[in-house]
């Protein structure tokens, strides 16, 4: 099978969630980055360079043996099932991944109304009340999906649901959104530790050690 997976030069998690879990299972494919000129032609016309057809002009995509996947959850799924970060034959517990999967979008679109305003201090003033209200109640609605020493979130193993939030936790206390707190997992014990379980994983270190740079702050984790 050949694979081509297909984002910008960041580890963003909705990109790292499907580069990871392919890396973690050992599956060999190409982790073709894309320059911010090139995914604004993607976003113009569908397609890399004439090469590689983007369906809905937007990244993520990954390209299998010459056809186009898109979508964040649809791409992470089907990496997730190749590496065995996936249930395939327990329906339920594949259920429960993809909520955690959705929620990280629904996590993202909010930040991203943010967006909207070009004026800096208006955009990190909208962030903080962000912070104070919707985004501090969706964490407390996950801190309560995670049961009490719990390892992972869903099984006994790690899987596309834990490297998802862990990602997006780590994009939220970067402290590179201004308005929203690099501390904000501090009142989030048990999300900071699937996050910290995550982060000491071998195989996360080593696709963190040959891939993100050096000065990548890729979140605060700290007990």
């Amino acid at each position: 099978m050949e694979l081509v997976f297909i984002y910008l030069d960041i580890p963003f998690w909705r990109a790292e969630v499907g580069r990871i879990a392919l890396f973690m299972g050992d599956v060999n494919f190409r982790d073709l980055r894309v320059t911010r000129e090139e995914f604004l032609k993607i976003k113009e016309n569908g397609s890399l360079n004439g090469k590689f057809s983007i369906p809905f002009h937007q990244l993520p995509c990954l390209i299998v043996n010459g056809e186009s996947i898109a979508q964040t959850a649809g791409i992470a799924r089907f990496c997730g099932k190749l590496s065995n970060l996936y249930p395939t034959n327990d329906d339920k517990s594949a259920g429960l991944v993809d909520q955690f999967i959705d929620f990280a979008t629904d996590i993202t679109v909010l930040i991203s109304q943010s967006s909207k305003f070009s004026d800096i201090e208006k955009k990190r003033l909208s962030r903080v009340e962000l912070y104070k209200n919707e985004l501090s109640r969706k964490f407390s609605m996950l801190e309560k999906c995670i049961k009490k020493d719990n390892t992972w979130l869903v099984s006994s193993n790690i899987t596309i649901a834990d490297i998802a939030i862990w990602r997006l936790m780590g994009w939220l206390s970067s402290g590179e959104l201004d308005g929203v707190p690099n501390d904000i997992l501090s009142n989030y014990p048990k999300i900071r530790d699937i996050c910290i379980n995550v982060d000491n994983h071998t195989k996360i270190k080593a696709w963190v050690k040959k891939t993100y740079p050096n000065e990548y702050n890729r979140g605060n984790f700290i007990k």
